[in-house]
């Protein structure tokens, strides 16, 4: 005859191994911990039983057999136990997608249900060059290691963040960086609240540089040049969804710092965070739609405007605007990417007389790129391996402030020419080829190889 205890376990282990295959559709977890708290009360019911050969009032003595089948159930029901643990303690593995516009792996934490996530980036090259000129020789080089960071502290507030290693070492040139560092408040789909060390949405690279997820080993040279990325200030400000597909950004951060502009950009202009000057503020604003009739397809715009005098140039504001629009089209197989962007700065001969050299009263910069995944041609893996191009032209110093002048050497163009192959989508081998060329000066030909991944 079969004991009420015995029973009781076999339908305990039952429910539990139920509840473990069907956890993704319960509610809460702490109708999931009062299941295994239930269950551990019944295991150490159990276990005293067996050590003191006690039994339960009206139940016949049992055999060994039953004994030893009451052990194993035990077992049983202890194995199920652990794997409720695990599930709670570790998530299953989130899908790899931008979300809020941040980078597939910078997004993880957008994905647990509560506490840490963890998540990350590499990646390295080898670079050749055709001439070396200008100082330029072959190396190789770790570009960067990446560990992003993240705590969701409930169901509306949670951080992120993002610690970058640069060249392996901070002792040959190296540096260790907060990337972003912000805190999120989720109170509406419309309205939501971002505040900290925050990247400043314009481009495509400066929030999604994640190497997967663009071609070449170098990032664009209009987005460091122009746009320069990455780059990051400390602020305040809204983002989320005015109407399906249509999603905005907007930040009061600090403004740059004019001190630091140069011929080749204003790229030494920020900040990033570490002991800011902040007696002049900026803004920032992005707009992005996902158009619905062409599957694949977005298009976006995004403005900056502060001054970036902070006091330090005489009483010149030199007021700094930034604009940029782009469009992106995945669709088939086929991946496109144009964007432009145009750049102004006030007082900007005040500024190269500050500086000692000429800074461009304006810049722009522009490039289009397109690639393919050709392997769905030839056979069903699913791998990916994409042939791609690039063209680009920047110029630095679009425009020379009165009493300045432009020899050319800060307009330029660029030929790209490469192969991106991913045997999975987290991990990409990289080769591609680039010209450039000025209208003042050469620049030597390269060829590079790396590798990148996301975790």
């Amino acid at each position: 005859m079969i004991s009420m205890t015995r029973l009781a376990t076999a339908m305990g282990v039952a429910t539990l191994a139920g509840a473990v295959a069907a956890t993704e559709k319960m509610p809460t977890q702490q109708q999931m911990w009062e299941i295994i708290q239930k269950q551990q009360q019944e295991i150490e019911a159990l276990k005293k039983r067996l050590e003191t050969g006690a039994k339960p009032e009206a139940q016949a003595e049992s055999s060994p057999e039953e004994v030893k089948e009451l052990k194993r159930q035990t077992g049983i029901l202890a194995q199920e136990m652990e794997k409720m643990r695990t599930l709670l303690v570790i998530p299953e593995e989130p899908k790899y997608k931008s979300m809020y516009g941040l980078g597939p792996a910078a997004s993880k934490v957008y994905q647990v249900s509560k506490g840490l996530s963890i998540g990350g980036y590499g990646e390295g090259r080898y670079q050749i060059f055709t001439d070396d000129q200008n100082g330029k020789k072959d190396n190789a080089d770790f570009v960067r290691l990446v560990l992003y960071t993240g705590y969701k502290f409930n169901d509306w507030i949670l951080f992120n963040s993002e610690l970058e290693f640069e060249h392996a070492s901070t002792g040959k040139s190296g540096s260790v960086s907060v990337e972003f560092a912000s805190l999120d408040f989720f109170l509406d789909p419309m309205a939501n609240i971002r505040t900290g060390l925050v990247l400043v949405p314009i481009g495509f690279i400066n929030q999604i540089h994640e190497p997967p997820f663009y071609f070449g080993n170098n990032r664009p040279e209009v987005e460091k040049r122009i746009i320069p990325s990455t780059w990051r200030e400390l602020g305040v400000g809204l983002f989320g969804e005015i109407i399906p597909g249509l999603s905005y950004t907007t930040y009061v951060i600090n403004g740059m710092d004019a001190t630091g502009f140069e011929s080749g950009g204003i790229r030494g202009g920020r900040q990033s965070g570490s002991k800011v000057k902040a007696e002049n503020l900026a803004w920032v604003g992005r707009l992005d739609y996902t158009v619905p009739q062409l599957a694949g397809l977005t298009v976006g715009a995004s403005a900056y405007v502060g001054n970036s005098g902070q006091d330090e140039i005489g009483s010149s504001s030199v007021l700094t605007q930034l604009y940029e629009g782009h469009v992106q089209w995945k669709y088939r197989g086929w991946e496109f990417r144009a964007l432009g962007a145009w750049s102004h700065i006030g007082d900007a001969d005040k500024v190269s007389r500050y500086v000692g050299e000429t800074v461009g009263e304006q810049q722009f910069g522009w490039y289009t790129e397109l690639g393919y995944n050709i392997l769905p041609l030839f056979t069903d893996s699913t791998h990916y391996l994409a042939p791609f191009f690039r063209f680009e032209q920047w110029d630095t110093i679009a425009k020379a402030p009165k009493g300045f002048s432009d020899d050319g050497r800060f307009n330029r163009y660029l030929w790209q020419v490469g192969l991106h192959y991913k045997p999975i989508p987290n991990i990409v081998i990289k080769a591609d080829y680039r010209n450039i060329t000025a209208k003042k000066g050469d620049v030597p030909d390269e060829f590079n190889l790396g590798i990148g991944f996301i975790f």
